[in-house]
């Protein structure tokens, strides 16, 4: 009974609190590492700075407390900068649209101007296709010369 009590005391027990410990601080720790994010961790930021604040009896500034609002509601003023960032990007594509359509109205001034400068002018391409009144006789002998507004008896 007392060499079974001894072995107890002695290496089941010191055994299974080093099991424990092995379990919290490596296994349990590790597990906690791979859940902890960014995120959280700025979260975390306020409730340090309050704890140290009452640890130490300090007076906390406003400056500080509304910091750790900022850092506590970091969801909500993430959204709030990408909205203003999105705002931005639309004025500036607005502003891109409109030097676009005053580039293309310049350009169509200045075509206009130069086609006003009495430039020499090509022939126009329908010349060439017009029909003539007096058409000739075709290289065959069963025709006949067309003469438009006379008719053949």
């Amino acid at each position: 009974m007392w060499k079974q009590l001894w072995t107890t005391w002695t290496v089941d027990k010191p055994a299974a609190f080093g099991d424990l410990l092995w379990d919290v601080f490596v296994v349990q720790f590790a597990a906690f590492l791979d859940r902890l994010t960014v995120r959280r961790m700025i979260a975390f930021i306020p409730v340090l700075i309050l704890v140290l604040a009452y640890a130490h009896s300090i007076p906390i500034p406003p400056e500080l407390m509304l910091v750790g609002d900022l850092l506590a509601y970091i969801d909500i003023f993430s959204v709030l900068f990408l909205l203003g960032v999105l705002s931005r990007v639309t004025t500036v594509l607005f502003i891109v649209k409109q030097a676009a359509a005053a580039a293309v109205r310049w350009a169509g001034m200045l075509r206009s101007g130069l086609q006003r400068m009495d430039l020499p002018h090509r022939r126009e391409s329908g010349a060439r296709n017009r029909k003539r009144l007096i058409n000739r006789a075709k290289t065959d002998d069963d025709g006949h010369a067309v003469i438009y507004g006379v008719a053949w008896a």
